[in-house]
């Protein structure tokens, strides 16, 4: 009875019931479209698993999901709400894209000044969401969701000044230095036959350990939970809630910028006027809910979501719409949302069940 109670009270457990439940629905919306779910489903898996470069696809897809994942988890575990990871991963991969431009420095310079950059861009930004807070009491999802509008805009802005738009045309910026690029050896390169392959995986892994760490091992985390759980106890106890909500913030903005730099610096090697807002940030939740805000839960469930991501993009060889997986994951978080409604009646049936 106790093994079977720790299984129904499993976030793990749930989130493959609401995984599963995605699939069916989406299964459900493939066969009112005259498409057979089998054979969508079989593309997805073999656009996935079919040969060890699209793994890779996967891995470089999953990186920036990863990143944004972590920054809302992060900032869920210290009780505020990171609706703002999508304007943080813009202004980080504006930064990294601006000194990957302007800036001609040696790799093992070039590289890690880009990389901080992206990191206190979103840092800044975030912490500007975060003083609103603190000292004017604004809500930091109002707060948020204009700051996302403000980096889209601003990042239109940037993209077509003079002197880091591309020549001869087109809605984008040059393309970043080789020396900030953080791709693969080439050898290495073709022994994986994908061009794109970078460190973005690697950093983000070592990203989630050291946010596990600072979570559960260090005095700073414990405070950060504590005005997370409880910020009238935390305050009563001698820790100082404001100061815990900057520092959340500021690690939660950082984590999103070095999403923006791991997309720019390893896939997109430049940075395209937006016609509307990516969505990196806004997936990030997803990530984040998908993995329980847990950092470690948040590497599987982006290689989740980027399997999606790059598996769903070629469904249309089967004629299949790519939407369906949106609908899928929308249905997956729906599904975790209501999961605490069976953890309610689970908990009401062991209660007569021991009487």
């Amino acid at each position: 009875m106790n093994k079977k109670k720790s299984i129904l009270e499993s976030n793990v457990f749930y989130t493959l019931i609401a995984i599963a439940a995605g699939f069916l629905i989406g299964a459900v919306f493939l066969m009112i479209a005259g498409i057979s779910p089998a054979t969508a489903y079989g593309k997805l898996l073999s656009s996935v698993f079919g040969k060890p470069k699209y793994l890779v696809w996967t891995l470089i897809y999953a990186s920036p999901l990863i990143f944004t994942g972590l920054s809302v988890a992060f900032s869920f575990r210290t009780g505020v709400f990171n609706i703002g990871a999508e304007g943080q991963f813009v202004v980080g991969s504006l930064a990294a894209c601006t000194i990957g431009i302007l800036v001609d420095l040696p790799a093992w310079i070039h590289v890690p000044l880009c990389i901080l950059a992206a990191a206190a861009a979103g840092m800044v930004w975030s912490l500007f969401v975060g003083l609103l807070k603190v000292k004017r009491g604004i809500h930091e999802v109002l707060s948020f969701i204009m700051f996302n509008w403000i980096a889209f805009y601003l990042s239109n802005y940037v993209v077509n000044l003079k002197i880091i738009h591309k020549e001869g045309g087109g809605e984008a910026t040059k393309d970043v230095l080789d020396s900030a690029k953080i791709l693969f050896p080439e050898g290495l390169q073709k022994a994986l036959d994908c061009s794109s392959a970078n460190w973005g995986f690697i950093m983000a892994l070592v990203a989630a350990a050291v946010i596990w760490v600072i979570i559960e091992k260090t005095t700073l985390g414990y405070k950060l939970k504590a005005v997370g759980y409880n910020s009238h106890g935390a305050l009563y106890g001698g820790i100082n809630a404001d100061a815990s909500v900057l520092t959340a913030l500021g690690i939660s903005g950082a984590l999103a910028g070095l999403g923006g730099a791991v997309q720019i610096l390893g896939m997109a090697g430049r940075l395209s006027q937006f016609a509307g807002q990516e969505g990196f940030g806004f997936e990030g939740i997803t990530v984040a809910l998908i993995g329980s805000s847990s950092p470690i839960g948040c590497i599987f469930s982006g290689i989740f979501y980027g399997a999606m991501k790059y598996g769903g993009s070629k469904l249309s060889m089967v004629k299949a719409p790519s939407e369906v997986v949106n609908i899928i994951m929308g249905c997956v978080i729906l599904f975790i949302a209501i999961s605490q409604v069976f953890r309610m009646l689970f908990a009401r049936f062991t209660k007569k069940e021991g009487k």
